[in-house]
């Protein structure tokens, strides 16, 4: 196999949840690059649209489906729609600083539920699909605070670490029917979901200090990472998280 020609995703359809703007679109955009027919999601019809036609306009195949994670149920309806898939991108999530001793049942049970219970139940039915396709790959989006505290980031840091041990635990119990199960776990990414944090001048320049690398991650940081794990040339790694954070966790 010629080495360059096992990074193409040719062939292949890839699902990725929340995928109408940020990471989520950005990543299906790598894949959609390296050949792959991308089905994004989302939970309103008007963004999924727009996801669509950004990705159309650009030549690559593209369809969207309008997807709670947060519903069992829905996540079955959607892969029911949507036929059998090669990749899952778990990429749906939400976060919500607040400090622990004001943190209440319904911020914790909308995280978690998003977060990971979402996650599982789309990986649960992706491995189905897969399963008629002689196997697949599932990326969990984790995240640098199943490394790191972060104050104020207690349930969303419970949910990615969850996330990260989930994605271990099935990576051992897939392996045999051919589906390999890894996580991307980006650093410092200035997001709609976390701009809140890049208004602070001060944690800004401390933050940035901290980073070998000397700058915060951009998108398209990440297109290589996803591109790399879900292709051929990976096909021997499972279990693992990829942490895409300029060199944070290894400084620390």
């Amino acid at each position: 196999m010629n080495v360059m020609n096992s990074f193409s995703l040719s062939g292949r359809r890839a699902l990725v949840t929340g995928a109408t703007r940020g990471i989520g679109l950005a990543l299906a955009t790598a894949l959609a690059q390296a050949g792959a027919s991308v089905i994004v999601t989302g939970r309103s019809s008007d963004t999924v649209d727009r996801a669509v036609a950004e990705l159309q306009a650009q030549g690559f195949s593209a369809e969207g489906h309008v997807l709670d994670v947060t519903r069992t149920a829905d996540i079955q309806r959607c892969l029911a729609e949507m036929g059998d898939i090669d990749i899952l991108i778990n990429n749906a999530g939400t976060e919500q600083i607040c400090p622990s001793l004001d943190a209440d049942e319904a911020l914790w049970d909308t995280i978690i539920a998003t977060n990971l219970k979402g996650a599982f139940f789309c990986a649960q039915a992706a491995a189905r699909s897969m399963t008629r396709r002689e196997g697949g790959t599932i990326i969990n989006l984790c995240s640098l605070t199943s490394a790191v505290g972060v104050p104020g980031a207690t349930a969303y840091g419970s949910s990615k670490s969850g996330l990260t041990g989930m994605t271990r635990a099935l990576s051992t119990e897939w392996a045999p029917l051919g589906i390999r199960v890894n996580g991307i776990a980006p650093g410092y990414f200035e997001t709609e979901m976390t701009q809140a944090f890049y208004q602070d001048a001060a944690w800004v320049e401390s933050m940035q200090a901290k980073i070998p690398l000397g700058r915060f991650g951009e998108l398209a940081d990440l297109a290589g990472a996803v591109v790399f794990l879900c292709s051929p040339a990976a096909r021997y790694i499972t279990g693992q998280i990829l942490y895409v954070d300029g060199g944070y966790l290894a400084a620390i």
